[in-house]
């Protein structure tokens, strides 16, 4: 393995990616484990000299997730001088016998543009990259501790999800292509971090006109099937 080269790469730009699935009425977040230094970190990568922004992004969710044609939303960019500490990539390189001398660019100061990803978790299998041990879901209850700022990342990204919830219909990106409305509700409980009351919600989802009603899921007990929805395209 040797390092990466700075005229393959762009300078002191990088890229964080927030990737957020629903399982389990929770909602969850990949996390990588980078290999023998115990830091957990979002998954993120560096931008290409013949490449586009948004596809570096899309490259790195492609090889994390095995997933094309994600939802992307970018959210914000993190530069404050405090983020930059190259013992902490140093260490990282070293962990994987990479010997970074002190001028390379990899230990230089980045500005991260953050991302948000909606993918449907039971589409994902999530693989690790070349510097990883493990990549993982986790609850947002039960992060690990994260490197760097990333941390701040995820509080920015939830914000911004929250604050797009209905204008971006994040439940489509969540949710299979047919749902029932006790789902949706679930997806948006998560999100929003409180219970909603039924009957408010579901009036509401319905006279915002974005739902498409399907046939009824019969689990046995014809009298409480409920009906699937999608939304409209």
């Amino acid at each position: 393995m040797k390092l990466p080269s700075e005229k393959e790469y762009l300078s002191h730009i990088a890229y964080d990616s927030v990737i957020f699935g629903f399982s389990e009425d929770s909602l969850k977040i990949l996390i990588m484990k980078y290999h023998n230094t115990g830091l957990y970190a979002l998954p993120g990568g560096f931008v290409r000299k013949d490449e586009n922004l948004d596809d570096a992004v899309k490259r790195g969710l492609k090889e994390r997730t095995g997933l094309e044609n994600i939802y992307l939303e970018q959210f914000h960019a993190f530069g404050n001088v405090q983020r930059y500490n190259p013992e902490t990539m140093r260490n990282i390189l070293e962990a994987n016998d990479l010997q970074p001398e002190s001028s390379h660019w990899m230990l230089d100061r980045f500005i991260s543009i953050a991302y948000y990803a909606l993918i449907n978790y039971n589409d994902v299998d999530p693989k690790p990259d070349y510097l990883s041990d493990a990549i993982n879901w986790y609850t947002m209850e039960d992060l690990p501790p994260l490197m760097l700022d990333h941390q701040d990342i995820i509080n920015k990204a939830l914000h911004t999800l929250r604050d797009n919830l209905e204008r971006k219909l994040v439940g489509v990106n969540l949710l299979p292509r047919k749902f029932t409305m006790m789902e949706l509700q679930r997806v948006y409980e998560a999100i929003l971090g409180h219970t909603l009351r039924r009957t408010t919600f579901q009036r509401k989802m319905l006279n915002l006109g974005i739902l498409e009603r399907h046939e009824k899921r019969y689990s046995g007990k014809a009298h409480k099937a409920p009906y699937l929805y999608s939304f409209v395209q």
